[in-house]
């Protein structure tokens, strides 16, 4: 049962680190990568598809994401599907293939944008420890039902302490490289 316990403890905060890390991909950081366009999707012969599963995207250079439809009619459903995000970037359609140019970050976009990723990290340290509360409360479940004794309770959050402290530093250490990347020039 503790070993349950431990093991929906890890899985769950490790869930809580990655969907962190994942959107920290999505953040512009004025240099160009294919992940920040991974969640636009398109409306291609009616369903939503995901801009990879539409086209070939590329990185000519550090400033410029290319994306090169499969098919050529839907350039204009993917040019519509990029202005809709919320990325602020603006594509440039040849009728082949689209382009889009990462200007570089101003200083005040640079700091919204640190304000942003602490703040998505101060809420991955909520969702962290809210898992935490939900596990101790099975575990004091547990010895409600004298399924394990005191002293193996106390043991065993003091414990959850611990992976609990390490997932925070894990999530400190996944903002610093990103506020770092961010503040670079």
């Amino acid at each position: 049962m503790i070993d349950d316990i431990y093991s929906d403890l890890d899985d769950r905060m490790n869930k809580a680190v990655e969907t962190l890390e994942s959107e920290y991909k999505r953040l512009r950081t004025g240099r160009a990568s294919t992940a920040l366009v991974d969640g636009i999707r398109a409306d291609y012969y009616g369903t939503a598809t995901q801009l990879s599963q539409l086209a070939t995207l590329t990185i000519p250079d550090p400033r410029t994401i290319v994306i090169q439809p499969w098919d050529t009619s839907a350039v204009g459903e993917i040019e519509k599907a990029i202005l809709k995000s919320d990325l602020g970037l603006t594509p440039m359609n040849d009728g082949k293939l689209i382009r889009i140019n990462i200007p570089p970050l101003t200083t005040e976009r640079r700091r919204d944008l640190v304000k942003i990723v602490k703040k998505r990290a101060e809420e991955s340290k909520i969702a962290v420890r809210n898992i935490r509360r939900d596990i101790i409360e099975k575990l004091k479940e547990l010895k409600k039902d004298k399924k394990v004794s005191e002293d193996e309770q106390f043991r065993v959050q003091e414990e959850i302490q611990k992976i609990t402290d390490e997932f925070i530093k894990r999530i400190d250490a996944a903002f610093g490289v990103k506020e770092k990347e961010i503040l670079e020039t």
